[in-house]
Order: C-alpha cells, then sequence, then structure tokens
C-alpha cells in the first residue's frame, strides 16, 4: 500500500484526524441561516495558551471584509469541561490551557446569509461556504493538514467541493491555503461530469435554469480545452465548478481546484445573456493558471488578517478578463466581428474613463484595497478598474509582441515562460521587475518603456498606428457627429454622478442635487433634453441642495467622449495578414 492509500486507511478506520486541526459544520436549522462549528485543535505540545482566528478577507477578493463580526457563542472544552477561551482582538480568541491538556474543541456559530461568490449562505434550499467566513484557523498549523467534515440537514443529500474526499462527508486538505482555497455547496443541486483531457471536472449546478445540458457542458468542455492551450498544461487532477443560478447574479470567485460563479438564470435564454455567462467561466477558469499558479509574491502564501499588496492586479485580474474574451473568440462562442466590435467598446469605454488619465494601472492595483470595492461618487473621475484597464493592457502588449517579433510570438508565450520559470522551477510567484523581465524576454526588446509610461504610467496608447500594424483602421465616429453633451448623470429627478471636465462639472452641479426645473421646465431626463440641442446651446438647472434653491448656467458642449470603431483594410497586405492571424489565433 503506498504512503497517500495508507493516509486515508488510517483516517477512515480510525477516525483520527491527518492534521494537528479538525473542522465540522453542520446546520440543523438552516433556516435562521446559521452553521455550526466545532474546530478540535491539538494542543499537547503548548504550554500556557493557543490562539485561533478569522480571516478578514478572502483571496481573490481584495478587500478587508471582517469576517469575525459574524462569529456567535465561541465557547471551548476538552473531554466534557469547559476550558477558558476569551477574544483578545477583532478576530482573535486565546484559549488558555491547564496541565495534561491533549485536544480542546471550540465552538461556536457563524450567521451566514449574504449570498456573494465572497462570503457565505444558508437558507432551507443550500448551503454555501466560503471557508475563511466560516472557520477558525490556527496560524501554527497554517502548513499541516488540516481536516473538514459536514454533517449536512436532514433534507440536502450532497456535498460538492474540491477538496480530496477521505469517505463520507469527510475531506482534507494538505494546509490552510488549500482548506481557504476550496469552496463548499451543499443541498440537492444537479451535479454534471464531463473530462478536459482525461481530467475529471464536475458541474455543481444550483438553482432552476432553462439551459440545455448537453449543450452546456460540450461548450464549457470546449472552453476549458482551449483555456489550456494558452499555457500548454493543465495545473489540476480535478476541477468543478459551483454554478448559482439566481434571480440576478453576477461574479465569480477563483480557487485552486474550483470556482464559484453566480448567474441570472434567465441568461441562458439568450445568446447575449449566454455568452455573458460563458465569459464569466472563462475568465474564472483561466485564473487556474493565472494568479492560482502564475502569481505575484504577494498573493501567497498569504496573510490572512492583512493586506496583501500588489502593482499586478491589472496582470492577474486585467489580463484574465482579456483571456476570457479571447478564449471565448477562438472558440467561436463569439465571432471574430462580435470580439473586434467589442474591444472598439472596451477601449472607449477606460478611455473615457476620467480616472484613467489620473490613476495608473499599478495604481489601481495596489489601491484595491480601498478603492475598487468602495467606489464613491468620484471614483470615475479619480480612479480607473484594473479590470478594464488590465484587460486593455493586456490587449496592446500582446499586439506589441506580435509587432516585436514579426507574428512568431504572442502574449500566450509570456504565460508560457512565467508558468515554466516561476511556478513549476522556483515555485514562488513573480516579482515587479520579473513580470517586466518575461515581457522583455519573449518580445526580444525590452519593455522598461512601456512598463513606465502605459503600467507605472497613464499614457494613451497609439492604437491608430497599434492597429495599422495588423490591417485594421482606428478611428473615433464621434469626430464627424455633433453629439451634445453636459457630462451629467440624473436619475429618479437625483444628479447621480458629474463627470471632471464636463459641462455639468464645470458649472457646478453637485452629485445629489434634487433638479426642480431645466430652462423653467420640468426635467424629462437627459437624452430628451440634449435631443433637440446643440454645442453652445445654455440650459439654465433649478435644483435643490440642502434644502435651498440654486440655479446653475450649464453650457452645452460637443462630447468628450470616443466612440472607436475598428474596420479592415481593404486590401491588407501579406505582412499584416499574418500579424493578424497570429492575434486572433493564438498559440
Amino acid at each position: 500500500m503506498n504512503l497517500k492509500l495508507l493516509f486515508l486507511s488510517v483516517i477512515l478506520s480510525f477516525g483520527c484526524f491527518a492534521g494537528p486541526i479538525k473542522h465540522e459544520i453542520s446546520m440543523p436549522e438552516p433556516f435562521s441561516h446559521y452553521f455550526e462549528v466545532k474546530t478540535t485543535v491539538d494542543v499537547s505540545k503548548e504550554t500556557s495558551y493557543f490562539d485561533l482566528k478569522m480571516a478578514a478577507w478572502t483571496p481573490g477578493s481584495y478587500l478587508i471584509r471582517e469576517f469575525a463580526k459574524n462569529v456567535e457563542s465561541v465557547s471551548a472544552e476538552s473531554n466534557g469541561s469547559k476550558v477558558a477561551i476569551s477574544k483578545i482582538s477583532k478576530n482573535t480568541w486565546r484559549i488558555a490551557l491547564s496541565p495534561g491538556l491533549k485536544q480542546v474543541s471550540v465552538h461556536y456559530r457563524v450567521y451566514a446569509y449574504e449570498m456573494s461568490v465572497r462570503t457565505s449562505f444558508l437558507d432551507d434550499a443550500h448551503g454555501y461556504i466560503n471557508p475563511a467566513s466560516v472557520l477558525m484557523y490556527a496560524p501554527k498549523f497554517a502548513a499541516q493538514p488540516q481536516e473538514l467534515t459536514i454533517v449536512p440537514h436532514k433534507d440536502f443529500k450532497k456535498v460538492s467541493t474540491a477538496m480530496k474526499n477521505v469517505g463520507g462527508f469527510n475531506f482534507v486538505a494538505k494546509n490552510l491555503d488549500e482548506l481557504i482555497d476550496s469552496p463548499i455547496e451543499i443541498g440537492n443541486h444537479k451535479v454534471w461530469d464531463f473530462k478536459v483531457n482525461n481530467i475529471p471536472h464536475q458541474i455543481a449546478f444550483y438553482g432552476p435554469a432553462k439551459v440545455d445540458s448537453v449543450k452546456f457542458l460540450a461548450d464549457v468542455q470546449k472552453m476549458a480545452e482551449e483555456a489550456q492551450k494558452v499555457v500548454g498544461e493543465h495545473p489540476c487532477d480535478h476541477y468543478l465548478f459551483i454554478i448559482h443560478n439566481l434571480n440576478r447574479g453576477g461574479g465569480g470567485l477563483e480557487h485552486l481546484y474550483s470556482t464559484t460563479c453566480q448567474v441570472t438564470r434567465s441568461n441562458y435564454e439568450t445568446t447575449k445573456g449566454y455568452q455573458g455567462i460563458m465569459n464569466l467561466l472563462a475568465h474564472e477558469y483561466f485564473h487556474l493558471w493565472n494568479v492560482k499558479r502564475i502569481r505575484p509574491k504577494a498573493l501567497g502564501p498569504f496573510d490572512y488578517e492583512n493586506e496583501n499588496y500588489t502593482h499586478n492586479l491589472w496582470f492577474s485580474e486585467g489580463i484574465t478578463s482579456y483571456y476570457a474574451d479571447v478564449i471565448n473568440q477562438r472558440t467561436g462562442m463569439v465571432s471574430t466581428g462580435e470580439y473586434i466590435k467589442a474591444l472598439g467598446d472596451e477601449i472607449a469605454g477606460v478611455e473615457n474613463t476620467p480616472g484613467n488619465q489620473v490613476e495608473s494601472a499599478a495604481e489601481s492595483s495596489w489601491d484595491a484595497w480601498i478603492k475598487y470595492y468602495r467606489p464613491n461618487e468620484n471614483s470615475r473621475n479619480a480612479s480607473v478598474s484594473y479590470y478594464d484597464k488590465g484587460a486593455l493592457l493586456g490587449g496592446v502588449l500582446n499586439m506589441w509582441i506580435i509587432q516585436q517579433t514579426k507574428g512568431t510570438k504572442c502574449l500566450d508565450d509570456v504565460f508560457k515562460f512565467l508558468y515554466q520559470t516561476y511556478y513549476l522551477k522556483a515555485g514562488r510567484g513573480f516579482t515587479d521587475q520579473e513580470l517586466e523581465d518575461a515581457f522583455s524576454k519573449v518580445a526580444g526588446t525590452s519593455a522598461a518603456e512601456f512598463f513606465k509610461t502605459h503600467i507605472y504610467g497613464v499614457k494613451t496608447p497609439a492604437y491608430a498606428s497599434m492597429f495599422k500594424a495588423f490591417g485594421y483602421q482606428f478611428s473615433d465616429a464621434n469626430v464627424t457627429k455633433t453629439v451634445p453633451y453636459i457630462g451629467v448623470g440624473i436619475v429618479a429627478g437625483r444628479v447621480t454622478s458629474v463627470y471632471k471636465g464636463g459641462a455639468a462639472y464645470v458649472a457646478g452641479l453637485n452629485v445629489g442635487d434634487e433638479v426642480l426645473k431645466v430652462n423653467g421646465a420640468d426635467f424629462p431626463g437627459i437624452d430628451k433634453l440634449l435631443a433637440d440641442k446643440k454645442p453652445g446651446d445654455s440650459l439654465v438647472f433649478s435644483v435643490k441642495r440642502d434644502g435651498m434653491e440654486r440655479t446653475f448656467l450649464v453650457a452645452v458642449q460637443q462630447t468628450p467622449l470616443k466612440s472607436f470603431v475598428i474596420e479592415s483594410e481593404a486590401t491588407p497586405t501579406e505582412a499584416q495578414l499574418k500579424l493578424r492571424h497570429k492575434w486572433l489565433g493564438g498559440n
């Protein structure tokens, strides 16, 4: 018997646990939204005290969420006798030890009623566990095996997780990072199996949805196979998709051997909605390589109590978004024409964001902890999304490499290099400089100036000349149109956004202003208001602010917003077509 089988045999035969910490999660009253948890720790080598903690955030979602806020009724016991335990910080509980104690079990309840991929949820229909938000952990045991037992409510028959199953609903993770990185779906969901290059894949499908399961599985399989071609090697021996089909859903979170995705259930019924679901799945699946294996040094092993800073979320998240689009274009889920049109829209989306000229991609990445998940009315004017900017930069970098290598290399080769060099050989993440150097190595020329001006700076890429090399015309459709603009968003009669540099911004309108009249008449909505206006016209806004009426003169302007169009030249050259083929075909 090999060591792995012997290890599992001991667990099953004697009921002992694989490491010095074991968790048991039950849910006797799902309607209450409480998970009941027992965490048992080996304290035989400890002296006066032992600490347990709750994570403050979850990997992949860069915000301190204070999961300890949902923990209640903490107590400790050993062999039926109470053991003193007290809370010594916002997320730390200290167990007071007496001589002779071998094991201590800590009992606690966790309220779980936030249906998101970053948190946990329980009701009478199902349970979802993001372990970071439910389980206490022992820093001293972080590198050692962790055992978990799920005790489902009597009406729940299935448990799906990517953790190694050791019989029944008993699971073992090799360390704390793997435990926290293994979400769990509990209930009566559908379970579908398929393979990608002979690697078992599974979908845990919660919630009703009108979906052709045969087509859906075939499309997911095709997407996964295409994703693997980027790096050329699959890092897993199994993989799990947890899909929540909700009335209104959106978002996903990547994990080491799995992902959780929440989608709007009606989206399966429309072409655009279905493409959106496949894009989300492609994004989270590509994270198997980008961020879970190919990663900045800061993103693992994790500090679960504090911020883990990196300048490279534009790469880890943004370029993953870029590849989601690329993968679905390469499989034919999205046509080449649709892909190129969407690319123009995506470039416009970034370039029309005033904050794009204020905050660099590297700064956006570093400040994710205080900005991305906490936007305010001025965020669009002062910051840019590392998802959106990173996706745009991914495309620009891809075209830059293709041009520099005359169509022999592309962005895929950067990922191959990073995977082999840092994940497989070095067993670690990369530094900022090593990431830049990887682009230089693949392109055969220095990427230093590009990184200085576009990653750490806010210089606008030379889109027109870049696309010209691939046989495309890149233009702004708004240049030849008269498009009236005042740069304000108004919902239900109240100002919700004012865009930096726009007419409303310059005139002094503020977010929160209640619009009473415009030119003495009732406000008809922005579109109707501007329908018959032209640049140079004047609008008198009467608003109420802090209970007082104010008047502002707003001069209509020609829109500064871009509407980019990317069109193929009528007769692209052979050299242009060679670059284009590499760009659209990759690999």
